[in-house]
């Protein structure tokens, strides 16, 4: 049973990710243009699309957003609704929480989403697609992977200190 809780916490992350990017996009792809390389940035500010100075405004806005929202997501969900106490019990919980929404990111966001539609399309820059290299999704995998490791167990270990 808590297995399924958990599948279906990480699936709402998942959701909740899709919906900022939603949101994000919603008058067109530059809204995200930070999460794009460095080269599509350029061409955006290089045709007058958009500024250096609101790409990382932007940028700062939706980690600022993001970050914390899904540490008290999964905190919510794994300490106060599942109910995990010791390191073991909630770092699976989650890592499996972070690794479903890890899992939607790149399938569904990144593979299909981005590399599949138009939704994520920047007018002038279609020459430099995709816009997330093969180079680029290897990296998410490893990145994405060892990250969400990472913050479980540095998350677990703080809650760890509460709990004890």
């Amino acid at each position: 049973m808590l297995v399924l809780k958990v599948i279906i916490e990480g699936l709402g992350l998942g959701f909740l990710l899709y919906l900022i990017c939603a949101i994000g996009i919603r008058k067109g792809a530059i809204g995200m243009v930070h999460l794009y390389s460095s080269e599509v940035q350029q061409r955006v500010i290089d045709n007058k699309l958009t500024t250096a100075e609101e790409i990382k405004i932007r940028s700062i806005v939706f980690k600022s957003i993001c970050f914390p929202g899904y540490f008290i997501y999964v905190l919510v969900c794994t300490y106060a609704i599942n109910g995990a106490r010791g390191f073991l019990s909630g770092f699976w919980q989650l890592f499996g929480i972070l690794s479903i929404m890890n899992l939607i990111d790149r399938i569904l966001v990144d593979g299909y989403w981005v590399g599949h539609t138009d939704a994520w399309n920047i007018p002038g820059t279609e020459d430099l697609k995709p816009y997330i290299t093969v180079n680029d999704k290897k990296k998410k995998w490893i990145m994405g992977t060892i990250g969400m490791a990472v913050i479980s167990v540095a998350l677990s270990g703080i809650m760890c200190l509460f709990f004890n």
